[in-house]
């Protein structure tokens, strides 16, 4: 197989999107955490979560809806339990799977640290780009997305964060 190098075009590009998406995610964390107290990942979980029904959401929705392993997951929401901004219920509806419930507390913390983060994003990204670049932004992204998680089909599914299985197992496999 023979490697298809970048292009000098191509690696600029890939260069400006790693420093972009570094300097931007790095400059998120540090206002959250400054008016938050809390990671972006934390934020996400809660916004994520206001928005649902009944500021509902289960697990395995929430990891596909960040993007993230169902243990990475686990992880965020046994933190913010602890602090009193989520906690978790069965699921009525399906036994194997649990709820993240988005506490009172949890939107205060949402509400307070909400404008901030906004008008991070809005002048670090947005104030940045013309209305077509935004679209564009949102064209190219979606396109990324959909090709990393499968687009339509069925093929590579397995591969998403929210789909892989823990590398270390919690049992043996039984033999048959």
């Amino acid at each position: 197989m023979t490697t298809r190098w970048l292009t000098p075009e191509e690696q600029r590009a890939w260069r400006a999107y790693i420093a972009a998406s570094r300097l931007l995610e790095d400059a998120i964390d540090r206002q959250l955490q400054q008016e938050g107290g809390m990671p972006h990942l934390f934020y996400s979980v809660l916004a994520n979560l206001s928005d649902a029904p009944e500021r509902r959401l289960r697990m395995t929705d929430l990891a596909e809806t960040l993007k993230i392993t169902r243990s990475r997951l686990t992880y965020v929401v046994t933190r913010l339990e602890r602090d009193g901004l989520v906690r978790r219920e069965d699921c009525r509806w399906d036994k194997r799977s649990s709820l993240a419930v988005l506490t009172d507390e949890g939107m205060a913390v949402l509400e307070r640290t909400a404008p901030g983060h906004v008008e991070t994003v809005r002048s670090l990204l947005f104030d940045r780009l013309t209305p077509e670049q935004v679209g564009q932004l949102e064209e190219i992204c979606t396109g990324i997305a959909r090709g990393l998680q499968g687009g339509d089909s069925e093929s590579g599914a397995d591969d998403v964060p929210w789909r892989r299985r823990s590398s270390c197992p919690s049992s043996p496999p039984t033999s048959s």
